[in-house]
């Protein structure tokens, strides 16, 4: 709840307010490529962030509604039950998200959505989303010589306005599935923040980002981002305050640097639309070719190269995989195996706990080339990866009696 501009436009301009999350039956369909859209350890996760929003509302005088359907279909009948006239909700610049928010206007509604998951606002940059950068690092070095900075994080609000009477959710979860390093609730997240800033693990985030396995190599923050428990604001007024206690360093500068890298994707998924989500992506390139034995062997983590295939096993076992191991697995299956970006995209959504719809698509059109990449295309030769960051062979051991991974 902290750092929530949509809750704080609500509280302010609501004697009365329903609070309600969605989930959409396209959870548990199958996606094209033939597996379900959201994986275990991703509805595990969200569900346990949910659990976490109830306890928050409860403890604030209010009571959090978990619905199931369409949220164009749902929303206008609770409106109806209600007698609301008024949405609040956070924009995200996706083709199914701006649908949704389309068709609630649609039926009638008025729609208030909060650009609110990015570190800096559009409005602060130095150019208009029309005029943003294709390459990141012109994006990177206009910001920080125009010197924009973030604004301060919202706290949370003490009291939420009262709730009227509302039908009762049946409210089932995954519990049995266990995300072996991470609680979605935000009081884990606002934990997991003051228990890393606290300690000297910033002070060498550079050095150690590149790490395959442990906690403390990077700073885990993705999963409480993707899910809103934790906001990019938040996590940059604690680094200020880190700073000022242990000093600032290019490692502690590396946090911005990333933090802007997820900036940059957003912007970018704002700027193309639907066309981040083409086969070509911005390129003039043909549509990719697919090989669905070779991706199927890819997503089982049998294909044969073991360093791949251990990140591919430590994904579906965890629902967690380092970065350098998800450019080095997407590498493989785009350059290596022939495969479509999309299948791997879109087997990225249904496991990652951190899944974030404009993070991934422009990471893997990155790594395919058809996106916001000048060298057209990046290729991670497996062999030097495993040479340069399992020396030992010590991840690869962790994985190698893992069980096998899902398969599409």
């Amino acid at each position: 709840m902290t750092d929530n501009p949509a809750l704080a436009a609500a509280c302010s301009a609501s004697d009365e307010l329903v609070l309600i999350y969605v989930r959409s039956p396209d959870e548990t369909k199958a996606t094209p490529w033939g597996f379900l859209r959201w994986g275990s350890h991703r509805q595990a996760f969200r569900d346990q962030a949910l659990r976490g929003l109830e306890a928050e509302t409860a403890s604030r005088g209010s009571a959090l509604l978990v619905l199931d359907g369409c949220s164009e279909e749902v929303i206008p009948v609770l409106a109806r039950q209600t007698g609301a006239d008024r949405v609040y909700c956070e924009m995200i610049a996706a083709p199914e998200e701006i649908a949704e928010v389309t068709a609630l206007r649609d039926a009638g509604l008025t729609v208030c959505d909060e650009w609110q998951s990015s570190l800096l606002d559009p409005a602060d940059l130095p150019f208009d989303i029309n005029g943003l950068p294709e390459v990141f690092t012109a994006f990177r070095q206009a910001v920080e010589r125009a010197g924009v900075l973030p604004y301060l994080p919202k706290p949370a609000p003490v009291k939420l306005p009262p709730t009227v009477p509302l039908p009762q959710a049946a409210f089932e979860s995954a519990e049995t599935v266990s995300c072996l390093l991470f609680h979605g609730a935000e009081s884990s997240a606002l934990a997991h923040l003051e228990r890393y800033f606290s300690s000297t693990a910033p002070q060498s985030y550079k050095l150690t980002r590149n790490g395959l396995t442990g906690m403390e190599y990077s700073t885990k923050f993705s999963p409480w981002l993707a899910v809103g428990s934790l906001s990019p604001r938040t996590i940059f007024h604690a680094l200020k305050t880190h700073e000022t206690r242990f000093g600032a360093n290019e490692s502690t500068y590396w946090i911005w640097f990333e933090l802007l890298w997820r900036d940059f994707f957003r912007f970018w998924s704002l700027k193309h639309g639907k066309h981040v989500f083409r086969a070509s992506g911005l390129s003039q390139q043909p549509p990719p070719k697919h090989d669905p034995k070779a991706f199927s062997q890819w997503c089982a983590g049998q294909t044969g190269h073991t360093f791949v295939d251990a990140g591919m096993r430590e994904l579906s076992a965890t629902g967690y995989l380092s970065n350098r191991m998800r450019q080095v697995v997407a590498s493989y299956l785009i350059h290596d195996l022939a495969c479509d970006w999309r299948a791997g995209a879109a087997w990225f959504e249904s496991r990652l706990i951190d899944y974030d719809v404009c993070s991934n698509h422009g990471n893997w059109l990155y790594i395919a080339g058809r996106g916001a990449d000048p060298r057209q295309g990046r290729r991670f030769n497996p062999d030097k990866q495993a040479k340069d960051y399992d020396p030992d062979g010590a991840y690869r051991a962790l994985w190698a009696d893992a069980s096998e991974a899902g398969t599409p």
